[in-house]
């Protein structure tokens, strides 16, 4: 894996998502730190655990020859001197498909790893559909 240094874990996210956008295996082993212990979900998949099973699924993800398009919002941080936090929802267009229609709400997880930041998990889920405003109940009449 490189030895590339990202100095906040900003720039580990941002990273992150170059490599899905460029379909990067390289870029995207670079900002996986090594250990058995990270983690990564996927919309609908199973929780992959350790570096091997977490790169070899982003090997046949950035294999499929999709182009992607990801474009952050609803961010909120929480983090310290050694761990960060990023909740996103990540607003995918699929190129030839359009837009998804709801975004798909991710946690970033970053830690501090010598000199600089690597991600440690990423756990992504569909967000739920538009809430749905249900008609009052009929008015009853009582005498």
């Amino acid at each position: 894996m490189s030895e590339k240094i990202f100095p906040t874990p900003q720039d580990v996210e941002a990273a992150f998502y170059e490599a899905l956008e460029r379909s990067d295996y390289d870029a995207m082993a670079a900002v996986w730190a090594e250990d058995e212990d990270v983690v990564c979900v996927h919309p609908g998949g199973p929780r992959l655990c350790g570096t091997e099973q977490v790169l070899a699924q982003w090997k046949r993800i950035l294999a499929s020859g999709q182009q992607l398009r990801v474009r952050l919002s609803h961010e909120v941080v929480v983090s310290n001197t050694m761990v960060a936090m990023h909740s996103v929802h990540e607003n995918i267009t699929i190129e030839g498909a359009g837009p998804t229609p709801n975004p798909v709400i991710a946690t970033n997880v970053y830690l501090r790893v010598g000199p600089g930041w690597r991600m440690v998990a990423h756990h992504a889920s569909p967000a739920p559909g538009p809430a749905r405003v249900d008609s009052p109940p009929p008015a009853t009449a009582t005498l």
